[in-house]
């Protein structure tokens, strides 16, 4: 029964998407800057081709792994870009529930908060996952040449990496959406938790030492880095699904206040 729940809300949330304009316009763009980032790596001036063509015309010994390099940037560039990206998706999780009164009705239902939000969660990170399937054709293009050829395991840990950190700023902007009826105040905030975990990031890798490395334990993006580079250390792994863990909580517990006050 909990199941069936789970995927009928995942069905409900995943088509709200597919008939939404701005998930069609969020989608275009993000497709496009990141076909063009795809080029730019790839074949721009300074792309790594063009690095490697001029180091060998100019005699100079080339170790460069042009797939591994490529996959680093372009998962770099990706991850940078879902950062902006992701709190356009989560912001009317909740909040279109509020606008259309139906939040109530969620509060009040025999379907459990917990159920709900994963439903939710399920469906947004689906379409995301929609939205992310052209970096195929790119690793596609990109490994076709490869000698030798690129392990599995690494752009496998790396696709891993960006849906996970996908979904723990997704489960965070949940939480977010389910605090206000405004879309945009949803996002502005979700945005800003993100700018905050990216300074925790760059504070962690300019100051070191013990504080340092303590803030590199709750980064999100150090978990995700280690991931695009092949690193498979299930500190990490942990990480990201505790913040998804923590999103889905927090997110419950709302709802949970939303029924109490009701009642």
């Amino acid at each position: 029964m909990i199941i069936a729940n789970i995927i009928a809300i995942f069905q409900k949330e995943l088509q709200s998407y597919f008939v939404s304009p701005l998930a069609y316009i969020v989608t275009a763009v993000f497709w496009l800057l990141s076909g063009l980032f795809f080029v730019e790596l790839l074949l721009g001036q300074e792309g790594i081709i063009q690095q490697v063509a001029v180091s060998e015309q100019m005699g100079m010994p080339t170790d460069i792994d042009v797939a591994y390099v490529f996959l680093n940037s372009l998962f770099a560039v990706i991850g940078s870009l879902s950062l902006f990206i992701l709190p356009i998706l989560s912001m009317n999780l909740y909040t279109e529930e509020r606008k259309r009164g139906t939040i109530e009705l969620l509060a009040t239902s025999p379907v459990t908060n917990w159920v709900v939000a994963l439903g939710k969660l399920l469906g947004v990170v689906t379409f995301f996952l929609v939205m992310i399937l052209p970096l195929l054709l790119y690793e596609a293009i990109a490994f076709s040449a490869a000698n030798p050829a690129v392990p599995p395991a690494v752009p496998l840990l790396a696709h891993l990496g960006l849906i996970l950190l996908a979904a723990a700023i997704l489960s965070l902007g949940m939480f977010i959406s389910s605090l206000t009826d405004n879309s945009i105040i949803a996002a502005i905030l979700t945005f800003t938790l993100v700018l905050f975990l990216w300074i925790i990031d760059l504070i962690a890798n300019s100051i070191g030492g013990t504080f340092g490395n303590a803030l590199k334990y709750i980064s999100l993006l150090e978990s995700y880095n280690n991931l695009v580079q092949g690193i498979c250390d299930t500190s990490d792994l942990i990480l990201l699904c505790s913040y998804i863990f923590l999103g889905v909580f927090l997110t419950a517990q709302s709802i949970e206040l939303l029924r109490f006050t009701r009642n």
